[in-house]
Order: C-alpha cells, then sequence, then structure tokens
C-alpha cells in the first residue's frame, strides 16, 4: 500500500525513494559470497548451532503502539480497535495482529521504550546507530556493527544486506567500519544483477581470466596493500563465488503454499528472500515495510497495512521456528519512533518519541517476555525506561556480541556501542 498523507520531511521522502530503488546504483563490486547449496531445514538446525545473526523489519515512518503492541482499548488515547488475548497467558496485542497473537510465545516486546525523538531522520538515526547526532561524527549502522562483529571470515554471504525493490547497490552505512561491512542491497527472488557470466565468454576463459586477476591482485597486495584493496578484493572474490550459487536468491524454489502464506506483495517476497538469505549465511539482513507515517486517517490505513504486515510476520516467525533457525536468530521489528496518543482532528495519531515499543523474537532473548510498561492511556512510561543506547546494546547481546568491547580504528579503540547505556539484562537469555 501506498501512504499519500504522510509528512512531507525531507528524511521521510528520501527514505522512501531509497526504499523505492535509490540503492540500485552501484556496481558488483558489493559484498557477495560463496554459498553454499539452498539449505533444507535439517541443514538450517545444524548451521543455528554454529552461528548468530539477525533480522531486522524496519516499519518506516513510525508504527503505532496503540494498533500493535501496546493496545489500550476502551481509553480516551486508545482508538477503535480492541485488544485481544495472546498465546502468553495474561499478554494481548491489538486485534489488528490475530496471526501474530498466536504465536506470541515466540516473541517479547519492550514496552517502555523513551527517546524523546519526534523527527524522522534523527530518529531512525539513533534506532540505527544507537548514538545521539554528532556534528562531524558519524557512527556505523546496527546491521554493519553486527557484520563486523558476528564476521569469523567463515560466513557464507555479505554480513550486511538490504532485501529492497531494486537491487545490487552498495550503501554508505558502515562509517570507520569500512566498505567491507556497508550495506549490499538485493532484490527479491532474484539473483543480484551482474551475478553471472556473460553469454559470450567460455568457461575455461573465464578461468583463466579469474587467475589472472587472482595474481594481479596478489601482486599489487605485496606493494600498496591498504585498507581499501582489501577490501575490493574481498567483495570481487565474493562476488566471483556467488555468481556459482545464484539459487541461494531463486524463491521459485519454495513450495507453492508456502509462497502463497508469505503473500502474493512485495513485502511477502522479501521476507522470503530474507529468510532463504539467513539460512544460508548471511549475518544481518534487513526488509522494510512502508509507509506508516499516519498523520490522516491513523486506522483506516493500519487496518490495511497491518493486514498485509500480520499474515507475513507470523508466517515468517512459524517458518523459522519450523526449521530451527529461530534457536540463533534474533528477529526485531522496529521504527524511529511511535505514534502520539492523542488523536489528531483529521484521526491521525503523529511523531511520538516518548513511550513507545519494540518486538523481538528468537534466539538471545527470553520468548513471551514483556519488558516495561506504560500507564492506563500509554502517555507515560510507568515502569522500565530505556533508550535507543540502551536498545542498542541489547540487540547487540542478543547476538552473542559483547557490546561494551572496542574496535580498534587505525589504532584507536572506539566503543562499539554507547559506553554509557546498558542493555536490557533481564531480556537476554
Amino acid at each position: 500500500m501506498i501512504c499519500d498523507y504522510a509528512c512531507n520531511s525531507f528524511e521521510h521522502t528520501m527514505a522512501r525513494r531509497t526504499f523505492l530503488g535509490g540503492l540500485m546504483t552501484g556496481a558488483a563490486g558489493g559484498a557477495l559470497v560463496n554459498v553454499p547449496a539452498f539449505a533444507q531445514p535439517n541443514i538450517a538446525k545444524q548451521m543455528a548451532a554454529k552461528q548468530k545473526n539477525m533480522l531486522l523489519i524496519w516499519l518506516a515512518g513510525g508504527v503505532s503502539q496503540f494498533e500493535t503492541w501496546d493496545p489500550k482499548s476502551a481509553t480516551k488515547t486508545g482508538g477503535p480497535f480492541r485488544a485481544i488475548p495472546s498465546s502468553v497467558p495474561g499478554t494481548h496485542v491489538c486485534e489488528l495482529l490475530p496471526h501474530t497473537s498466536k504465536l506470541m510465545h515466540h516473541i517479547s516486546l519492550i514496552r517502555s521504550i523513551d527517546t524523546g525523538t519526534r523527527d524522522h531522520g534523527l530518529g531512525a538515526y539513533e534506532m540505527r546507530k544507537g548514538h545521539r547526532k554528532q556534528p562531524g561524527r558519524e557512527y556505523p549502522e546496527l546491521g554493519a556493527v553486527c557484520a563486523k562483529g558476528l564476521d569469523d571470515g567463515k560466513r557464507a554471504l555479505p554480513g550486511f544486506i538490504r532485501v529492497t525493490g531494486g537491487g545490487g547497490g552498495t550503501g554508505r552505512d558502515s562509517a570507520y567500519l569500512g566498505p567491507r561491512y556497508a550495506s549490499l542491497s538485493v532484490g527479491a527472488g532474484k539473483p543480484p544483477i551482474y551475478s553471472e557470466v556473460p553469454k559470450g565468454i567460455k568457461a575455461a576463459n573465464y578461468r583463466r581470466r579469474q587467475q589472472l586477476r587472482a595474481q594481479l591482485s596478489a601482486g599489487f597486495t605485496q606493494q600498496r596493500r591498504t585498507a581499501s584493496t582489501d577490501a575490493f578484493t574481498h567483495s570481487f572474490d565474493q562476488a566471483a563465488a556467488l555468481m556459482e550459487r545464484r539459487e541461494i536468491f531463486d524463491s521459485s524454489r519454495e513450495p507453492e503454499k508456502l509462497k502463497e502464506r508469505y503473500g502474493d506483495h512485495q513485502f511477502g517476497r522479501h521476507c522470503m528472500t530474507a529468510r532463504r538469505l539467513l539460512e544460508n549465511g548471511a549475518s544481518f539482513v534487513e526488509v522494510t515495510h512502508s509507509n506508516y507515517d499516519t498523520h490522516n486517517e491513523n486506522f483506516i490505513f493500519h487496518l490495511e497495512q497491518l493486514g498485509e504486515f500480520d499474515q507475513t510476520f507470523a508466517t515468517l516467525i512459524d517458518d523459522m521456528a519450523q526449521r530451527g533457525m529461530l534457536e540463533n536468530t534474533f528477529v526485531l521489528v522496529m521504527s524511529e519512533f511511535g505514534r502520539t496518543p492523542k488523536i489528531n482532528r483529521k484521526f491521525g495519531r503523529d511523531h511520538w518519541g516518548k513511550s513507545w515499543s519494540v518486538a523481538m523474537a528468537g534466539g538471545g532473548v527470553h520468548p513471551g517476555a514483556i519488558i516495561g510498561k506504560t500507564n492506563e492511556t500509554g502517555e507515560e512510561v510507568a515502569d522500565r525506561p530505556v533508550d535507543h543506547a540502551d536498545l542498542f546494546h541489547t540487540f547487540l547481546r542478543a547476538v552473542g556480541i559483547d557490546s561494551k568491547q572496542d574496535f580498534m580504528i587505525a589504532g584507536k579503540p572506539v566503543p562499539m556501542a554507547d559506553p554509557a547505556a546498558e542493555a536490557i539484562e533481564e531480556l537476554l537469555i
């Protein structure tokens, strides 16, 4: 669904353009790698015992906590929708999530987020990077930090992958971690562009070209090695390897009934592709569902948009659980902020960073847990307030990364996460 009544902030306009294909620009030199054959469920279970990974589902624009994870029905702020019971006794979610409600025993909620931020750009920055924006200083995104922190040299796919409407471009989101950990955008259901040998080149000639390139790269490295040349060589080697395993991106291999459950729409295809990537060795995959910036007609829009989200998300969680992937895959659903308790004169909810929620599932956190709470009307955090920096520590710890460690950048220690913040220990396993 396309929302044409969102706010017209620069950040939001650019975010929509990026999601719709802005990341298509870029060469085939993005970080691609040698991939094992398509993993069956039993193989996924074996892989899960050896590696951690993360899936971020970004609900762009700011999904309403009232219409999802923290309903306040029968109050002045609650809106028209009911709270319904879930598979966890005592935990209720909005009735717009009937499929997800049946799987809440896999899902945990943090209902007490207070970032105070109401700007799209700043909110996205803080939630993705775990820091307040500072002049003259840039921080890597969560995906890049995970890609770096989980890099054991044995991963079968790039560390940070965004599943978008386009494919092939690389992002500028790794800051001081360098281009090796920047995001790669790929399309859904199709291999990345430029990932097959041109038809006019014979296999024997292609192999000789690769051998010559490797020899030249090795000679160049001995004399002029830099971080940039290492990243380029690494990316080229990975791209060449992936060209032999392009079936990873071929979602036509999925059973028809499963494809129907995920949904015949972009979000469904993106989530299915994300699962395939994680199953085959990606460290961090991101999928976006847009646009939740509902300043007008909040309830009609959430009714339609969450109908699409709910079916697909529930299918994804169930699918991953059956394959054994939730044991070590951390699934995170979040936005840049929530929506206002007050319903405006256009029946919308505006930007709100004072008391809102995120959802999680899978490895690293206690399933079915509820952290914090808001007051009766959702206008204030009533218990266990946390902010973006606390969340960032928690997300890293969920995949086994010691968030208190430093990265060594140009010989100097740089904190992986805000040293003044702490993880939510009671949530972590």
